[in-house]
């Protein structure tokens, strides 16, 4: 059974919504505050992750990062503000849902996020080839580590070092980053990055992969390898 943390402070909402999930199958822990859910995260393994952003300790804006990075994070949020939502998808939550909502909206977005991870957990709908190297989804991946230039990248862990260094990605950019360097010398458009790193079709073109290019080359300043990252115009990306 899939289990769901429940990140909510107020006592009302929190059981509300584990009554509801529970009567629909799912697995619920409760936490309500920040850092309550950051030490239950540490200690048991969740498949998805409600979040609330103004939490008692530390905020929800903060555990964004954190929990993103293994799982998705849909955050359920008073803030309706369009820069409270651009950052905290920008760090690496999947969806924003404002609050007040309808609980079967909430259900619906759920399940979405559950066939999402059921595609990349199985096969993907695109195939990416270089060569001899064939790229279509993390499950097909050997378990080992990937190196380019100064950068190592583990998938096991979801750890990056640049030039030793520790970099914190967001899952979306650890994606990215994967795709990049297993097929260096391939130019990727922002269609074929967003398809392999969300797993959904590219509907319409928009700015995510170029805010989520930049936070990587943001991330890599420090170790001098951020412009390994190379813009190809009017065709997308690749690595140097």
């Amino acid at each position: 059974m899939q289990k769901i943390l429940i990140v909510e402070d107020d006592a009302k909402n929190n059981q509300m919504l584990k009554e509801y999930l529970e009567n629909h199958g799912y697995v619920c822990t409760q936490a309500y505050s920040g850092s309550e859910a950051k030490l239950l995260f540490s200690m048991e393994e969740y498949d998805l992750v409600l979040l609330d952003l103004m939490l008692p300790g530390i905020s929800g804006e903060e555990l964004v990062s954190v929990f993103s990075k293994k799982v998705p994070v849909i955050v359920l949020s008073a803030k309706s503000g369009l820069d409270s939502k651009v950052e905290v998808l920008s760090a690496g939550a999947e969806d924003y849902l404002c609050k007040p909502f309808d609980l079967p909206e909430l259900l619906v977005r759920i399940q979405v996020q559950f066939r999402r991870r059921g595609k990349r957990d199985g096969s993907a709908d695109s195939e990416f080839s270089d060569g001899d190297n064939t790229v279509s989804g993390q499950a097909d991946f050997e378990q080992t580590v990937y190196s380019y230039r100064g950068w190592t990248l583990n998938p096991d862990t979801w750890e990056m070092t640049a030039e030793g260094e520790q970099i914190e990605l967001t899952r979306h950019e650890f994606l990215i980053m994967e795709l990049l360097i297993r097929n260096p010398k391939r130019v990727f458009t922002k269609q074929m990055i967003y398809e392999y790193a969300w797993g959904e079709e590219y509907l319409a073109e928009d700015k995510t992969i170029n805010v989520h290019i930049s936070n990587i080359r943001s991330k890599l300043k420090r170790s001098k390898t951020d412009s390994y990252i190379q813009t190809v115009w009017g065709m997308g990306f690749k690595l140097s």
